[in-house]
């Protein structure tokens, strides 16, 4: 039997994670904290005896892929074909998990009924604590009766962070959707006459200025005239000095 595994790295405060697949589906996905690969394959070696463990980008690219795409909001539900390793309760309430829709969440009493074990909070609580494929088996939606965030399988930091992600893209409207958002509005605003585009009109020509000076002229020399006439008059109407 091949088991394929990629490492993948998601934003903080999640850190590094360890996805593995069989031919059937998702065997893993784990938080890495501080391990390294090695652990992190030896701790699954009692699980999968005899099993080839198999490095590979390809297998695992479409699942990285659609991590991203959840962590961005694009995408609210982790297509994954699944195939996880457990007893049958483990089974039902992992698979009551996944029908928690994105940014809701639910009590243990509510996962227990839903699963089909209302009397066993115990074996549905050490159920959620054993998920071995997180984000795709949403465990991090199980909270308290009064609505806290409980005990999460990759820690208590992890679990409300990766609510108040859900919470964020929950209340903004899918990407998807086509919606007016808003009404665009186009304002053409009139050209400014700068100074130099003023400085640059064209002034009256030589001829203009000519034509205004000769047409002054003559009114000059006509009040000249008027003023000298009198004067003239008044010189011939004086007899001559020494002749009487």
């Amino acid at each position: 039997m091949r088991i394929a595994y990629h490492v993948v790295s998601a934003p903080a405060p999640l850190g590094l994670m360890f996805l593995a697949a069989t031919g059937r589906g998702i065997c893993h996905a784990e938080f890495m904290d501080r391990r390294s690969l090695k652990r992190t394959l030896q701790s699954h070696a009692a699980a999968h005896p005899g099993v080839e463990w198999a490095h590979s980008v390809s297998d695992l690219r479409p699942l990285a892929e659609q991590l991203d795409d959840w962590f961005c909001g694009v995408r609210e539900q982790l297509d994954w074909p699944l195939d996880p390793i457990g007893d049958d309760v483990q089974r039902a309430v992992w698979s009551a998990l996944r029908d928690v829709p994105f940014g809701s969440t639910c009590t243990l009493t509510q996962l227990a009924r839903a699963a089909g074990q209302p009397q066993g909070s115990r074996a549905v609580a050490a159920a959620v604590l054993a998920n071995p494929i997180v984000l795709a088996i949403p465990c991090h939606r199980v909270v308290g009766a009064d609505g806290r965030p409980t005990a999460y399988v990759g820690g208590l930091p992890r679990k409300k962070w990766l609510l108040a992600l859900e919470h964020r893209f929950h209340q903004l409207p899918h990407p998807d959707d086509n919606r007016v958002i808003a009404e665009a509005r186009v304002v053409v605003k009139r050209p400014v006459v700068a100074a130099r585009d003023k400085a640059a009109r064209p002034k009256p020509t030589a001829a203009r200025a000519g034509n205004v000076t000769r047409a002054a002229k003559p009114a000059a020399k006509s009040a000249a005239v008027r003023t000298a006439k009198p004067r003239a008059a008044a010189l011939v109407a004086k007899p001559a000095r020494g002749k009487r």
